[in-house]
């Protein structure tokens, strides 16, 4: 599997595509969003995603272990930021396990052809790492059988290139906590939806805010039954800490190999505390390396199926990477000296490591901050009690 996926990127990561080697990644998601989007069609075309899914519905039906080498090598050869892996590796899994027949024939074909693309409403002003705080609210048509939908979402990463949202809201009048959700996909060309870039520190707007004034999303397009949504949508994130993960830390190995080749230029290694980070920077990668084998062995074992709370090994891995990477971001900026503070279009080198430093700041902060991580592995992992918030 590894030699396939090695020989079929030589041959079409060339020519117009070769721009985009390395490029794409978290901070980078800007980069070259059309040619991206083609991308996703010749991988499409080439059978390249999708690789677990069953092969009724487009994927390989690809064994664990071979979806890792294949993620491994794909990152080892310079492969692009995936501009459609929220769709391939959240929305799709989520409508295997919960959508109807007719939701998967609607949506699948489009995930993996890469022909329609995702972004994610949970985040909101009032509920980040809080998600049962929603309160993007869903009314009942009663006409119609379809739902309006009145809120806000934010840090909306690539709404504006997106096609449709599945969205977290509120469908019970005066329920608090994670009851009385929905679920909900969502048309992003449509009445009633509004999206506003945020401009970060690094000069991109891959987030946005996404406003609903009375959008619609269709009655068979609730994913489950009213009230179901919190189930549905922690089932989703347990899917984003999968394959993808191996991938993740082939491109961190990029990022060191730039730092490591820098340091060695300017003569920074000749400090013995320098060498010491890069080696603590290279042993994290490994402990990295063997917990993502750890989660997956557990789930090619089944003991993570889609109801099921994900086990310990996936419990510390968003803690773990978010502040190595933020300290490897530290080291970035280390090693470039005065020359962080400065930007040079002719240094390309140097720009996508001021972008990895500056965008590396809020990796303990999205997808549940460093204090709502270790509250889960206290409460779950380590069974400790869990303090009253005054929810239900």
């Amino acid at each position: 599997m590894r030699k396939e996926i090695t020989a079929w990127m030589d041959a079409h990561l060339r020519g117009r595509f070769a721009p985009l080697r390395h490029r794409g990644g978290p901070g980078d998601e800007e980069a070259y969003p059309a040619l991206r989007k083609d991308w996703e069609r010749e991988l499409a075309d080439g059978g390249w995603t999708c690789l677990g899914w069953p092969q009724a519905w487009g994927g390989r039906d690809m064994s664990v272990m071979d979806q890792v080498a294949v993620q491994e090598e794909y990152a080892r050869a310079g492969g692009p930021g995936r501009a459609g892996h929220i769709g391939e590796g959240l929305i799709g899994p989520t409508l295997l396990a919960f959508g109807t027949e007719a939701q998967k024939a609607r949506f699948l074909p489009g995930i993996r052809n890469g022909t329609e693309f995702w972004c994610q409403g949970y985040s909101e002003p009032g509920a980040g790492s809080d998600l049962a705080n929603v309160r993007t609210r869903a009314e009942l048509d009663v006409a119609t059988g379809d739902w309006r939908v009145h809120g806000q979402k934010v840090w909306t990463s690539l709404a504006h290139e997106s096609d449709w949202i599945f969205v977290l809201a509120r469908s019970e009048a005066g329920s608090v906590g994670n009851r009385g959700l929905i679920f909900l996909l969502m048309p992003l060309d449509q009445p009633g939806v509004e999206i506003r870039p945020i401009r970060q520190m690094g000069g991109g707007a891959e987030f946005n805010e996404v406003f609903f004034d009375g959008a619609i999303a269709k009655a068979e397009h609730v994913v489950g039954k009213p009230g179901d949504g919190w189930r549905i949508a922690m089932a989703l994130l347990g899917f984003e800490r999968g394959i993808s993960t191996l991938g993740q830390q082939m491109h961190f190995a990029h990022e060191l190999e730039w730092i490591v080749s820098l340091a060695r230029e300017r003569g920074a290694l000749r400090d013995a505390l320098v060498r010491q980070r890069i080696a603590r920077a290279w042993t994290g990668l490994r402990v990295m390396r063997y917990n993502a084998l750890r989660m997956l062995a557990g789930d090619a074992a089944g003991s993570e199926s889609a109801n099921a709370a994900p086990g310990r090994e996936a419990l510390i891995y968003k803690h773990y990477w978010s502040n190595w990477h933020r300290d490897l971001g530290q080291l970035a900026l280390d090693v470039l000296g005065a020359d962080a503070n400065v930007i040079d279009a002719d240094d390309p080198r140097r720009m996508r490591l001021q972008q990895m430093a500056l965008f590396s700041r809020a990796d303990t902060i999205y997808a549940g901050t460093n204090e709502i991580q270790l509250n889960i592995i206290a409460e779950r992992g380590l069974g400790m009690p869990r303090e009253p918030r005054g929810q239900a």
